[in-house]
């Protein structure tokens, strides 16, 4: 591939990714960030601040991963560091209560008309695997519908046909999930009310739960139409089922009442992550009181976890979220977007590219498509990502950072200035013209 800018040097990072192949299946803990899908070795990544991101090589970057979205107040922030700082001259971790969970408990749902109780937990993965329990045993009843193209982390349950790094891999599920687990997922397509039909006339009695990301975010931006959420809400509702709102990603990055708000719908259950740790390892799930009080040591659907409710997570939690809870916090984020966006269709319009970026909040995705609306999986193609790696690169070398995968979106923080974001509509649109010279 020519291109007008000369790659970056990745001689450090190259040496460290030999040496993690050592110790690492494939040389990374999560494997998106194995680089298979776009060119080059993964990039080590030394330190973070504000927008901006440096690697082993030295190379500085303007970032638009955002650790995968939490980092909605950029690296490095402030307050969030002098909240951890302060908290770990306290002590890393108690396996017991502290009063820092019951504030960010109270900041959560003083400013969250969805649900009425939490549970904290370690990860976005883990509170979607026990809303998942919690469904079941609130219903009694065993099956679950997820959708193809949305993620919902790797418990065997949800790890049937999902997105994001197994479709960079090629694959539709998972080794090791017994076939007893995956019988009890059924997997339809987004945006198919005739299936969401046959699956509740077929199986009435036997669906505990129906999951969707609160907007599709890991396999594209898989926006839906509201009325069809509406739908969803109702079908569920009628046949006794529960309706689980993931918004791991669209919790707290949309605003504080998440997708649920965007469609105007009250889920069941809800499950969080990435945000509500400013940058440490956290999920919740939270629901109705009459649902929560099913969980153990209230109720008999068993989950614990020693670190669930970390004093660290929850201080760097308080930190964060008051930011995010100061009036017009997400209306800036979403007019800034909005401009970023809009310049770049502009551009791509005038240049005639095959390319349409689909945005929501302070969320993006560059799909190379003459689509002009994506709403399910099958209906991304396979062959445009080739056109991504050819972008990825080029922006790299122009010193824009974005997941190493096509299906992946990008996030605008707080923390991008003007300037960030000049300089990185010049080098897109530079990297554009690369793709399509």
């Amino acid at each position: 591939m020519s291109t007008t800018t000369k790659d970056i040097s990745r001689e450090k990072s190259a040496e460290l990714f030999e040496k993690a192949k050592q110790y690492f299946p494939g040389g990374v803990n999560s494997p998106v960030r194995a680089f298979k899908s776009v060119y080059g070795t993964p990039l080590f990544i030394e330190r973070g601040d504000k927008a901006h991101l440096w690697d082993a090589d030295g190379n500085e970057f303007i970032d638009f991963c955002c650790s995968w979205g939490p980092l909605i107040l950029g690296h490095n922030n402030d307050n969030i560091r002098e909240a951890v700082t302060a908290q770990l001259s306290k002590g890393l971790s108690f396996g017991a209560p502290t009063q820092l969970e019951n504030k960010l408990a109270e900041l959560i749902l003083s400013n969250n008309k969805h649900i009425e109780k939490i549970r904290f937990v370690s990860s976005g993965t883990e509170a979607v695997m026990s809303a998942i329990r919690l469904a079941r045993g609130y219903t009694k009843r065993d099956k679950i519908v997820k959708f193809e193209g949305c993620y919902h982390g790797h418990s065997d349950s949800l790890l049937v046909k999902a997105g994001s790094g197994l479709v960079t891999f090629g694959e539709t599920s998972s080794a090791g999930v017994p076939q007893a687990f995956a019988a009890e997922t059924i997997v339809i397509a987004l945006n198919d009310r005739e299936a969401l039909q046959e699956v509740f006339s077929t199986y009435k009695d036997e669906i505990a739960a129906v999951i969707i990301e609160g907007i599709p975010a890991n396999n594209g931006l898989l926006i839906q139409d509201k009325d069809y959420v509406q739908y969803l809400r109702q079908i569920t509702k009628d046949n006794g089922a529960l309706l689980i709102f993931d918004e791991v990603i669209t919790g707290f990055r949309l605003g504080f009442n998440g997708a649920a708000t965007y469609y105007d719908i009250q889920p069941d259950i809800l499950t969080y992550g990435k945000i509500i740790g400013g940058g440490m390892p956290v999920g919740a799930y939270g629901a109705s009181n009459e649902i929560m009080a099913h969980i153990s040591p209230d109720g008999g659907v068993y989950q614990a976890g020693t670190l669930s409710g970390n004093p660290v997570a929850m201080a760097a939690g308080i930190a964060a979220l008051s930011i995010l809870a100061q009036p017009g916090f997400y209306e800036r984020l979403e007019e800034v977007t909005t401009a970023f966006v809009n310049e770049l269709r502009q551009y791509i319009q005038e240049k005639g590219y095959g390319v349409k970026i689909f945005t929501v909040g302070s969320i993006f995705w560059f799909a190379f498509t003459d689509q002009e609306h994506i709403k399910r999986a099958d209906e991304i193609d396979p062959a445009s990502m080739e056109k991504y790696k050819v972008m990825h690169r080029a922006l790299l070398n122009k010193g824009i950072y974005f997941g190493p995968s096509g299906y992946e979106v990008g996030f605008i923080s707080h923390a991008h200035t003007a300037e960030d974001l000049a300089v990185s509509i010049k080098a897109i649109k530079e990297s554009l013209d690369i793709v399509y010279q």
